[in-house]
């Protein structure tokens, strides 16, 4: 299938706007530890940086969608793009745990305009039998950041360079990095053509939109509830989990979450690709259904080699099931509001499993301590409710999509 060279460049933008969003919001995954003790607070505590940069998602998925149907995917995108670079390097001067805190749920507003407008830009942009392939590959940012957050921790955090300590601080500071992102937007890529071609037709508001779908909408909130319990309850404590109850050092750490991110690529690549054969309904299902027997090596291994085995195979699944969700949320939203209802509907779902981390925190210390615990109760009643509940989703694979 051949794509022009804008469609790869829209492409590429938003591939390289999700992967550093991520970047940022994993690197304080690895840091929760040393960011407590600065603070003297507990893993709970700051856990709650977590809960609060996903449930803010929602308010960001909202604002920037918005200003993305109002003047168009792109320039709405390099705005979010250098709101979230410029407040997550402030977190680097977070003086107490309270302005810390404050600076996530802001980053998190930045955080959820990404994803719609990203994958608004590309799906609207490019030929329908492109979009479960494409759809892979856009999801297979957020591992990918992930991924780059592993690398960047495992080969700079507590070295000393240049005389300087890396501490978490310092980690921070990469998050500048998505900003020139914006230079290459605004140099190589051009607005959707759907956006383009609907820009003086009257459209529905996103009122009348979710009031005229209200089922489709709620049962979409619901299935993405689940995703988010789905990625969230498998990676945002899974580094914790190595440092704290298997002791590992950060390079350990470091290797193990790439592993697991090279997994959750592959997945996503592959899954969305599938889904352009098998169905999107199909795909979900297949992917979903590989955690199961992943769970006690990903969970309840004692080696690093087993746990990087474990982590490879669950991400394969998570972020496969994942990897078809740009192109089917996309292909069910009415197209006046596409740059608003696809993250409207993934980051309400975010915000319902927004306390995920806390509550995986809290229920490891109930339990001695037992990340893995707290893990694996968490990824297997998921995985189940996430198969039953995605046999009931409609399917409009291979559809044209208009803006209006």
């Amino acid at each position: 299938m051949t794509l022009t060279s804008q469609q790869k460049r829209a492409i590429v933008a938003a591939y390289l706007g999700w992967t550093l969003d991520a970047f940022d919001f994993f690197l304080l995954t690895f840091l929760i530890k040393d960011i407590a003790a600065e603070f003297g607070a507990t893993i709970p505590e700051v856990a709650y940086a977590l809960f609060l940069t996903l449930a803010f998602r929602f308010v960001g998925a909202f604002i920037f969608g918005r200003i993305g149907d109002a003047i168009g995917r792109k320039p709405a995108l390099m705005i979010d793009i250098l709101s979230f670079s410029i407040i997550g390097a402030a977190a680097a001067f977070s003086p107490n745990l309270s302005i810390f805190l404050i600076l996530r749920a802001l980053f998190g507003v930045a955080m959820g305009g990404e994803w719609g407008l990203g994958s608004s830009l590309v799906m609207e942009s490019i030929p329908p039998k492109a979009r479960g392939p494409v759809s892979g590959l856009l999801q297979a940012g957020y591992p990918s950041g992930f991924l780059l957050a592993s690398v960047v921790y495992g080969l700079f955090y507590h070295r000393v360079i240049g005389g300087h300590l890396i501490d978490w601080r310092v980690m921070f500071l990469f998050s500048v990095l998505p900003a020139f992102v914006v230079v290459f937007i605004r140099a190589g890529v051009e607005e959707s053509p759907a956006y383009e071609a609907s820009k003086h037709i009257e459209k529905p508001g996103l009122v009348k939109s979710i009031t005229d779908n209200w089922r489709l909408v709620v049962y979409s909130v619901v299935m993405m509830m689940l995703f988010n319990f789905f990625s969230h309850g498998t990676q945002d404590l899974y580094p914790t989990f190595l440092i704290k109850q298997h002791h590992f050092d950060p390079p350990t750490v470091s290797l193990i979450n790439i592993v697991g991110n090279l997994g959750a690529i592959i997945g996503g690549i592959v899954f969305g690709a599938l889904s352009e054969r098998i169905g999107r309904v199909n795909a979900i299902t297949i992917a979903a259904a590989i955690a199961l027997p992943a769970l006690p090596l990903w969970a309840f291994s004692a080696t690093p080699l087993l746990l990087a085995l474990g982590a490879f195979i669950m991400q394969i699944s998570v972020q496969g099931a994942w990897g078809v969700v740009p192109a089917h949320l996309n292909e069910l939203s009415p197209g006046a509001v596409r740059a608003t209802l696809p993250a409207f509907v993934y980051q309400a779902g975010n915000f319902l499993a927004s306390y995920n981390g806390p509550f995986q925190a809290k229920l490891a210390e109930a339990h001695g301590g037992n990340f893995g615990y707290a893990l694996a109760l968490v990824a297997g009643i998921v995985a189940v409710a996430l198969i039953i509940v995605i046999r009931f989703s409609p399917e409009k694979r291979g559809e044209v999509l208009q803006a209006h």
